[in-house]
């Protein structure tokens, strides 16, 4: 029996915000003091799958600039318009050799129809996992976003993230060499709503760094 899908939006987003503020205070002291977190969200399109694929392993500034300048010379982003450019085109956009080789790989996937990114939006978790993972450059932290931000699923705690990691070990005061199974036992009373406090942590990271997130 497939696991009913719980999926967050701007109606419950706050509601939840405040449901994990009074179970946990660490959660409940960064909404005092930093406000609500941006209800941060992507459409489920291949353009949002390409910004995760420059985000892979960078700076957010650095994935954004890579972002900003492959829009500027192609405006939306779709798979016949990655396929038609050259390595010299896309390098020019900061793509790495590697990054090059998954954004044709995920183009070529979509247009032959091997994967159907509208058919995720109602599959389970291990569905769309399975599904996106079989694609060369996805790999799990990649799905992990993918799920949280334009499938808007509210129990993702991606531990390959570093501004969560470091977020979680800020807030809560944890060893440096703490254990991804130790961060996730600290994790698991917020169940079934882990991506939202994902978003608390990050939100605490980019304001304790005057981070200014744009696109």
């Amino acid at each position: 029996m497939q696991a009913a899908i719980r999926t967050f939006n701007k109606n419950s987003f706050q509601k939840i915000c405040k449901k994990l503020a009074a179970k946990d205070t660490h959660l409940g002291d960064i909404i005092s003091r930093d406000g609500f977190p941006p209800m941060w969200t992507r459409p489920a399109t291949f353009q949002t799958l390409i910004l995760f694929i420059l985000e892979q392993q960078v700076s957010l500034a650095a994935a954004y600039a890579a972002f900003k300048k492959l829009k500027e010379k192609i405006g939306f982003v779709t798979p016949a318009k990655i396929l038609s450019l050259t390595d010299k085109e896309l390098r020019a956009c900061y793509f790495s050799r590697q990054k090059i080789i998954y954004a044709r790989e995920l183009a070529r996937a979509i247009r032959r129809r091997e994967l159907i990114l509208k058919r995720l939006t109602h599959a389970d978790e291990e569905g769309v996992r399975t599904t996106l993972i079989k694609i060369k450059g996805i790999g799990h932290w990649t799905v992990d976003v993918y799920l949280m931000h334009a499938l808007q699923r509210t129990d993702l705690f991606p531990l390959g993230d570093i501004a969560l990691v470091n977020s979680l070990k800020e807030v809560k005061k944890l060893p440096k060499d703490i254990s991804k199974e130790e961060m996730l036992k600290i994790a698991e009373p917020w169940r079934p709503y882990r991506t939202i406090a994902a978003m608390i942590l990050w939100h605490a990271y980019i304001k304790r760094r005057g981070i200014k997130l744009r696109e």
